[in-house]
């Protein structure tokens, strides 16, 4: 899998991760619960966005280690 596919499947799983983890809590305070989704899936998926922006930029190559990084500050589960 290259590089590519392997963030942009990623996006896709942190906007979904990012999303349910606040539809429970949208019902309860009386937000939309689509609003709700949509707003946090898109905040996870900015977080990885932008980090992985700043580490492009810094040498201008992504290594699979960056891309890692990345994608761990969405992610709370701890192995």
């Amino acid at each position: 899998m290259n590089k590519a596919r392997t963030i942009i499947l990623r996006m896709l799983a942190t906007f979904f991760v990012s999303a349910l983890g606040v539809v429970g809590a949208g019902a309860i305070a009386g937000v939309d619960v689509l609003t709700a989704a949509l707003m946090a899936g898109i905040g996870g998926v900015a977080t990885v966005v932008e980090a992985l922006s700043r580490a492009y930029l810094s040498d201008g190559k992504l290594t699979i280690a960056e891309i890692n990084e990345s994608f761990s500050k969405v992610n709370d589960e701890k192995d």
